[in-house]
């Protein structure tokens, strides 16, 4: 069976910099399983496109999430990138309980 996953890479690289702002691109890779190279890629995209700040502080980096900005979606539904991330991280309180799925049996 072929692996596949909800999240992009860009998505991926996105949830490792909203654990921590001074994620190497080492960590990232590894994290992602794939090359420095190709992390540097997507953080350079992310940058590009908005959706992170990057300051050096030093020799290490260190990145800014713009969470008010959209999530580029084709069914221009407007969710923001704080939003997602709030639903996806592991460390983040959300201030809601989650919404149960219509259509679903409770358990």
């Amino acid at each position: 069976m072929s692996e596949w996953s909800f999240l992009t890479n860009h998505g991926k690289a996105l949830l490792c910099i909203a654990h921590d702002p001074e994620v190497r691109l080492r960590d990232i890779s590894a994290s992602l399983g794939i090359t420095e190279r190709s992390a540097y890629s997507i953080v350079d995209d992310l940058t590009k496109a908005g959706y992170i700040v990057k300051e050096r502080e030093g020799r290490r980096n260190r990145y800014q999430i713009q969470v008010h900005l959209p999530i580029p979606d084709r069914l221009d539904r407007q969710q923001a990138i704080g939003e997602v991330l709030d639903l996806l991280a592991d460390d983040k309180k959300r201030s809601t309980p989650a919404a149960k799925p219509k259509g679903l049996p409770v358990r």
